[in-house]
């Protein structure tokens, strides 16, 4: 029997229950599952992708799982409000019930119009997802989900009704029944069955309902009145209360344990005018705008906010380029580390971790894998920093849209009361792609420009899941949405961008990323992404070749320069401030970091004549003929470490300095002084006293220092991390179906009885006897079902048609896995004919 196969009726058996079945009715799930399209069984593999791991032999198998408590659980929690109310409302409507009975106890006995509108949306989803079976005027609710949604003194209903007349008297002696029908006005009967059966038509008759409760004592309606919305159980003493003993001798409160009575479920529909829940809430709560721009100037803002993340980005990994910080041995980044990258960056500490977590979800930057391990960035980094502006970006707010990296949670603490920390482990959140596309989505619902009011957006989030374990967090995930989607230049001042908008998919299903659809694949998602760039690149600035001298030592740049003039003004000038103009400030250090590099001062005269639009001050000129006049004029190289210079009375002003006791020098020549300290160490002791002096090789070259990008080995961003089973794509569901159909094909196929097989079990012939039905069916064509064995001892029945036997093989066409196979004929445990069509 199917698990869902509905049990023999009983005494106790509600209404319609033991109504005869018309003949086309399906008798279970399984049933019900058969004769659906191909097209409705791919549906509800897309919605339940649980159900395929692995997949179904056949549709009894598949009936099975989806009747499982962890299935059912997981379809219930991805359902929208509404269709939770109505699976909720199945469960405490008779079974099987009717449509229209349904509709009543969500609308109540005023009707809405509303709750009739949305019903058969709600009712079709439920249908769709097999938690429903069965024609209108037959529905069922899936067993185990009856068992999860009906009312229990261990798991209140959602609907807040108790158990019924019938499960409520279970137990109760035939004289107290018999009491409770004669307080009630009703004639006694001979038995407790009729008895429970006179009571329920009592409580479910509305006009002799009304007419009882009219003669209760003002006091027992009160009681009534606080136990209708539920819970539906209260305390009573054992010497109870005039009016509470009215309510009990009529039965309108039944005993449940010592001291506890229940408000029976029929009473309670009555109180309530019929409504199964006290708010139906058929239609989602809409999204309002808080207020609303111009879309030009809401994509104007975006674009500039994406420069800035680009900048940001970039200002990120320059900081990392020799080597970023220390991976902790748990994983992931120090909290003085992230201090250190925020004070770098002059971010706020939680946006700085985004900027971080955003860099590694993109792919740009991992740990080395060193002994002593480090963050770096990677090789895919380079590649990165050579596209197009537009294209940087869109390949980061793809990263961003479909990463479970959850930078938001960072600071928190996990389950076992330990610190999140930014690239560590134990921050992926399934539903964080799910609810970043849906809040987009959202906002792509406004009117171009609209910005969102958050409390409207969240209202309309907790509408579509309202199972509260899911809604805390989906909940701050939206709110880091919001705020995340405007740092990276997705929205501006709030209202999602035209750039923005193309990041989405163009599906109009509002619950298409919630209700099991696959995610975008890397092909969909790149399309999408260069659709965004080529909408975001005209709102960009364009690069510069030239900057402003000024005569205080300082360049402005008026807008975002061209790679090789950014990188080599970095060198030459140090960042001073940042905006829509960048000021470099040009130092002793500075230019001599310079001339570190290589660069010579008629180098530099050079580039700034060529990229300034203004005259190169003479202040400039200056300051680089000094340094480059004292640069190199001292040589230091190992020996531990040595000075030398043709100059004698600079190293003599050298020694007699008090800032160079900590060197340890002595003099060895008229032209050598020896050191204590490593080179490095002696290079930045003279340069800290303001000397200019220059490393030499061993062979007595000048050195010539160049940052040295430190790169990972190649590096994949990371995975997502699914929420739940793989989601199936178009193709795996075809294929599953065809197999499942085919599968039960071979299990429902009507075949010739084989002697001495039990019923159910694999046919069983001998070798000869196998070999010879083969051979027989390969010469009429006709189809056979085998028992076969694999090589994993795993048993299986199948219908085949075979076509070839030879060699101790049979080579066939199995109707089961929709193929030609070969099968080895030891591995067959018996053959039998198919039955004749009739």
């Amino acid at each position: 029997m199917s698990p869902d196969e509905p049990p023999h009726p009983t005494a106790t058996a509600n209404a319609g229950a033991s109504t005869p079945r018309p003949a086309d009715t399906p008798r279970s799930l399984a049933e019900a599952l058969r004769s659906r399209e191909d097209d409705a069984l791919a549906g509800l593999l897309h919605a339940r992708p649980d159900l395929l791991n692995p997949v179904p032999t056949d549709l009894t198998q598949l009936a099975t799982r989806a009747g499982t408590r962890a299935s059912v659980v997981r379809a219930l929690e991805r359902l929208d409000r509404f269709a939770q109310q109505v699976a909720q409302t199945l469960a405490v409507a008779p079974e099987p019930t009717t449509y229209d009975e349904v509709l009543g106890l969500l609308a109540g006995d005023d009707g809405d119009p509303d709750v009739a509108e949305a019903l058969p949306r709600a009712l079709g989803t439920l249908h769709e997802q097999a938690l429903v079976w069965g024609p209108d005027d037959r529905l069922r609710l899936v067993r185990t989900a009856r068992e999860l949604l009906a009312p229990g003194p261990q798991h209140p209903s959602p609907t807040g009704l108790g158990p019924t007349v019938a499960e409520a008297t279970a137990g109760m002696s035939p004289t107290r029944l018999q009491a409770i029908v004669a307080a009630a006005g009703l004639p006694t009967t001979h038995d407790p069955v009729s008895a429970v059966e006179s009571l329920t038509a009592l409580f479910t008759d509305r006009a002799r309902m009304s007419a009882l409760l009219d003669e209760a004592p003002a006091e027992s309606v009160e009681v009534l009145s606080r136990l209708v919305w539920g819970p539906p159980y209260g305390q009573v003493t054992a010497d109870p209360a005039r009016h509470l003993r009215w309510l009990l001798d009529r039965g309108l409160l039944l005993p449940t344990a010592p001291g506890t009575v229940v408000l029976p479920r029929e009473a309670a529909l009555h109180l309530r005018g019929g409504r199964a829940h006290r708010s139906p809430e058929p239609v989602p709560p809409p999204v309002v705008a808080a207020r609303e721009h111009r879309p030009q100037v809401v994509d104007a803002t975006a674009a500039g906010q994406a420069y800035t993340a680009l900048a940001t980005v970039e200002e990120l990994l320059k900081e990392w380029d020799e080597g970023g910080p220390a991976v902790l041995r748990a994983g992931g980044l120090s909290v003085r580390d992230l201090k250190r990258t925020a004070v770098a960056l002059d971010l706020p500490e939680p946006v700085a971790a985004f900027w971080v977590e955003l860099a590694y979800a993109a792919g740009l930057v991992a740990s080395d894998g060193e002994a002593d391990e480090r963050y770096a960035a990677t090789p895919a980094y380079d590649e990165w920093q050579e596209l197009p502006a537009p294209e940087r970006w869109a390949a980061l707010a793809t990263a961003w849209l479909s990463a479970t990296r959850t930078a938001g949670l960072i600071g928190g603490r996990d389950g076992k009361d330990r610190t999140l920390s930014a690239l560590g482990p134990h921050l992926d959140r399934s539903a964080a792609p799910e609810v970043r596309r849906r809040v987009l989505a959202l906002l792509a619902g406004l009117p171009e420009g609209a910005e969102p009011d958050a409390d409207s957006l969240l209202a309309r989030l907790r509408w579509e899941r309202p199972s509260p374990a899911a809604q805390d967090l989906r909940s701050r995930i939206a709110g880091w949405t919001l705020n995340e989607a405007e740092l990276l230049g997705v929205t501006g001042r709030g209202a999602l961008s035209r750039h923005g908008r193309a990041l989405l998919s163009d599906d109009g299903d509002p619950a298409r990323h919630g209700r099991g659809a696959p995610a975008d694949d890397t092909a969909t998602a790149r399309a999408r992404g260069a659709a965004a760039a080529r909408l975001l690149a005209p709102l960009l600035p364009q690069p510069l070749d030239h900057v402003l001298l000024q005569a205080d030592l300082t360049a402005v740049a008026p807008g975002p320069l061209e790679r090789p003039l950014a990188e080599a003004l970095a060198v030459l000038a140090d960042v001073e401030s940042k905006g829509g103009a960048t000021v470099y400030r040009f130092t002793p250090g500075s230019v001599r970091r310079a001339l570190d590099a290589g660069q010579s001062a008629s180098d530099l005269h050079a580039f700034l004549a060529a990229h300034s639009r203004t005259p190169v001050p003479q202040p400039l000129a200056y300051l680089i003929d000094d340094v480059a006049r004292r640069h190199g004029h001292l040589r230091i190289g190992a020996a531990s470490a040595y000075v030398r210079c043709d100059d004698e009375a600079l190293l003599n002003e050298i020694l007699a300095d008090k800032r160079s006791q900590g060197l340890r020098l002595r003099r060895l020549a008229p032209t050598v002084l020896a050191a204590q300290a490593d080179p490095g160490a002696l290079l930045e002791g003279l340069r800290s006293m303001g000397f200019a002096p220059a490393a030499e090789s061993p062979e007595g070259d000048v050195l010539i220092t160049r940052a040295h990008a430190h790169r990972t080995p190649p590096r994949s961003a990371p995975e997502p991390v699914p929420d739940g089973p793989p989601l199936p794509d178009d193709t795996l569901v075809a294929a599953a179906v065809r197999a499942i159909r085919a599968g039960d094909l071979a299990s429902t196929a009507p075949r010739k009885e084989v002697h001495e097989t039990p019923s159910g079990s694999l046919p069983r012939t001998t070798s000869a006897e196998t070999l010879a039905t083969m051979q027989a069916a390969v010469m009429t064509g006709e189809a056979v079902w085998i028992g076969y064995v694999n090589a994993e001892g795993a048993a299986s029945q199948r219908v085949i048609a075979p076509v070839r036997v030879e060699g101790g093989f049979v080579t066939a066409y199995d109707h089961t896995a929709d193929e030609v196979r070969t099968f080895a004929l030891h591995r067959i445990t018996g053959v039998a004919e198919l039955a004749d069509d009739e």
